[in-house]
């Protein structure tokens, strides 16, 4: 299904019946990766999971969009689909979302549980080796300005790029990239504590991406949250051991299987 939000078409699937629970999908993904979780989700609840903008099958934003930027997104989704009661799952940049919005006063719906899967929202810390290769990327992006540069070596850019930078900022469109830098450079740890729902953290104990240290502060920080650590799982532990994961969500959300 789509519907048009903030001037952009925007692809999202809606599920069962009963209380709202909110799907927010990582960076790159979309809410395919989330069918058999809306499987066993929409048993006893409403499900809504949209593809952001910039991923799957919706419009990328016209501007460079920070995290208030999709949390602004996520609350205009809403407008049609009004509740007293939502529960959010967010999975990576998903959770970065759901933290933003939770540090925010006024909400116009009660909070009711949050399930953040190997959440993003600690800002890395970069190496030695990491900070010498983003400085001379930036130098290497000064000295391409010149024309004569750009005539020389018309693909030295590309190829730096490619052989260096992530795999998210590769594949990213020239706007996303942008919203990328943006995205990963706030450091939202300031705003766990503002979080008082009932939280579950899922966490897949081999994760590069979003590494557990990530979630273990998280539970540390955050007042009323647990972790569940999933062995033998990196960043989508949800697709690599389903079933435990299910059982786990299940076992959160009262669910009968």
């Amino acid at each position: 299904m789509n519907v048009n939000i903030g001037g952009l078409n925007i692809n999202y699937t809606v599920k069962g019946s009963g209380e709202l629970i909110v799907l927010l999908h990582g960076w790159g993904s979309n809410i395919e990766l989330f069918a058999g979780l809306i499987d066993l989700l929409s048993k006893k609840y409403r499900v809504v999971a949209m593809d952001m903008p910039g991923f799957g099958k919706s419009e990328e934003p016209k501007e460079i969009w920070s995290v208030d930027d999709y949390a602004d997104f996520v609350l205009d989704f809403l407008k049609a689909y009004p509740s007293e009661k939502i529960t959010f799952l967010g999975h990576s940049f998903g959770g970065r979302v759901i933290i933003k919005l939770m540090s925010r006063s006024g909400l116009p719906f009660t909070v009711d549980k949050i399930i953040l899967v190997d959440s993003a929202g600690v800002r890395p810390k970069r190496t030695f080796k990491q900070k010498l290769k983003v400085g001379f990327f930036k130098v290497l992006k000064r000295i391409y300005r010149i024309k004569a540069v750009q005539k020389a070596a018309p693909e030295l850019l590309n190829d730096w790029r490619a052989r260096f930078g992530s795999s998210d900022y590769n594949s990213a469109s020239p706007t996303m990239r942008q919203i990328l830098v943006k995205v990963i450079n706030e450091d939202l740890t300031k705003y766990f504590s503002a979080n008082k729902a009932e939280t579950l953290l899922i966490w897949g104990r081999n994760d590069t991406e979003t590494p557990l240290s990530d979630g273990q502060l998280m539970e540390k920080m955050m007042p009323n949250s647990g972790l569940v650590i999933m062995d033998n799982c990196g960043h989508y532990p949800f697709l690599e051991n389903p079933y435990v994961f299910h059982r786990v969500i299940s076992s959160f959300m009262n669910i009968k299987e």
